[in-house]
């Protein structure tokens, strides 16, 4: 009877174990507001509204039917901490999750970070995504070293390893990959130019990295850029700091998204203003491997390429092809940005073997202020894929984006 009565307490003992141990913290019900279905959804909530517990006693799983999914998923720490997964759509109206508290290990990293000889390269199961560059690039030799440059983003490489962006090409040696200068900023007094570094008015330099993270949702680089006047007393000075973070999710389906978010401040107690010019900022130089005659381009607007230079819209994509394959990037400008829709800067002229220049240009129309003691943001998301895109996919991956999912938290432990 002795023995009998202590194996029932144990059993009841390990029940009551097993039962904390993978004790729901709370239901969550996701609904989307496209219904794209081979397009995959990066999803957040506030963890701290729901447990403090660490990562390391999380579970979330995915409840179809009756069946429980593990889902790989990433904390980021803001404000709060973020809980990150990816939402694969079936075409339901609402698809259903829980949080557990689990000690089942299921995150395993697959984005990981490489650093070599100054670039730092974003890479998943083996493939190139995308390298930073940290360190001075410099000119091909003979040419003028104030051509040389750091803090920007090349190589693109599309899923299936084509290279998409360019860099120093000879008709204009200042274009590297994708990058954030401006072309005319009144800064105490003078008018300067951080875009053509011919003119010697200005640069823009990698300052030192804040975070690197890696995980099995996405890797994230945050990195302080420099924007360097050179005074006509021949100082430099920092007019500008910029906080660049580059999220790269995890590749699926011929595709993968990268977030781009730009936040600008100035250093002193001096104003910036842009002033408008019809380019500057954020901008694209696409492989060589493309001509007007290969590739194609399509803007929000239903813009060609040879039409949507100083229109406007939500997105633009530039596809072609490289590499005897099809690839592009889908270019999105959040609906907070200034001046949205953003006016874009475009050329690519089929008598010319210049290639293919594609960006928003916030100032084109209108000047910015940014004063002092102030933060401006900028985002943006990209889609690189291999093969082509139309209308409707495009208008899809940016519904999602300017549209959130909606999402409703119960049952909160």
């Amino acid at each position: 009877m002795k023995s009998k009565f202590y194996i029932s307490i144990s059993v009841f003992i390990i029940l009551l174990f097993c039962r904390i141990e993978s004790q729901q913290l709370a239901s969550i019900k996701v609904r989307l507001n496209s219904q794209q279905y081979d397009q995959y959804v990066p999803v957040s909530i506030n963890l701290d509204k729901i447990t403090f517990l660490s990562e390391d006693s999380l579970q979330l799983n995915q409840i179809i039917g009756d069946k429980r999914i593990p889902l790989p998923f990433q904390l980021k720490t803001e404000e709060n901490r973020k809980l990150c997964w990816l939402l694969y759509p079936t075409g339901e109206d609402n698809y259903q999750f829980e949080l557990i508290r689990s000690k089942k290990a299921i995150n395993k990293p697959n984005i990981k970070l490489e650093k070599n000889n100054g670039l730092l390269t974003i890479r998943s199961d083996q493939r190139n995504l995308l390298g930073y560059q940290y360190g001075i690039k410099y000119p091909p030799a003979g040419v003028d070293s104030v051509y040389k440059r750091s803090a920007f983003i090349h190589p693109v490489w599309s899923p299936h390893g084509q290279i998409l962006t360019r860099i120093q090409p000879p008709d204009h040696y200042h274009h590297y990959g994708i990058w954030n200068p401006w072309t005319k900023v009144l800064f105490e007094g003078d008018t300067l130019d951080f875009w053509n570094l011919h003119a010697r008015q200005g640069t823009v330099r990698f300052d030192k990295f804040v975070s690197l993270i890696t995980g099995p949702v996405f890797g994230e680089i945050q990195a302080i850029h420099e924007h360097v006047a050179f005074k006509k007393n021949g100082t430099k000075q920092i007019a500008m700091n910029e906080l660049q973070t580059i999220r790269v999710y995890y590749p699926q389906n011929n595709y993968y998204i990268i977030d781009l978010i730009i936040n600008l401040n100035c250093t002193n107690d001096q104003p910036v203003k842009f002033l408008k010019h019809r380019y500057g900022g954020f901008g694209w130089r696409a492989t060589e491997q493309w001509n007007p005659q290969n590739s194609e381009l399509l803007s929000s607007e239903h813009k060609s390429l040879a039409e949507v230079d100083n229109t406007t819209g939500n997105w633009f994509y530039l596809q072609g092809e490289v590499d005897n394959e099809y690839a592009g990037i889908l270019m999105m400008s959040y609906p907070t940005n200034i001046h949205h829709p953003q006016p874009m800067r475009m050329w690519g002229d089929p008598n010319e073997k210049r290639g293919l220049f594609a960006s928003f240009s916030p100032t084109r129309y209108k000047d910015w202020l940014l004063e002092p003691a102030k933060s401006y943001t900028l985002k943006y998301r990209f889609v690189v894929y291999n093969g082509k895109i139309n209308l409707k996919i495009a208008e899809n991956f940016w519904n999602n984006y300017a549209n959130p999912p909606e999402i409703e938290i119960s049952n909160i432990k």
